[in-house]
């Protein structure tokens, strides 16, 4: 696991506030992956970078920093 710098998470946290929308492009190293393409909503980023979401299909599963990818959705 990847574990980001201070000045990382701080960018994280900038780009990734809270209520910020987005759209999975990737989920590795998950036994149950949420779908590419599935929409979700930023609760928050935790210390490890990890982004916490609420996915449109009802799942709460963290997007893992350097590993997994979202795009923000306009």
């Amino acid at each position: 696991m990847n574990i980001p710098t201070q000045k990382e998470l701080k960018d994280l946290r900038r780009k990734y506030p809270k209520e910020t929308k987005v759209c999975l492009l990737k989920m590795e190293d998950d036994p149950f992956p949420v779908p590419v393409g599935t929409f979700g909503v930023v609760n928050g980023v935790d210390d490890t970078g990890s982004l916490l979401i609420s996915w449109q299909n009802g799942r709460s599963l963290n997007v893992l920093y350097g590993i997994d990818l979202v795009e923000v959705v306009e």
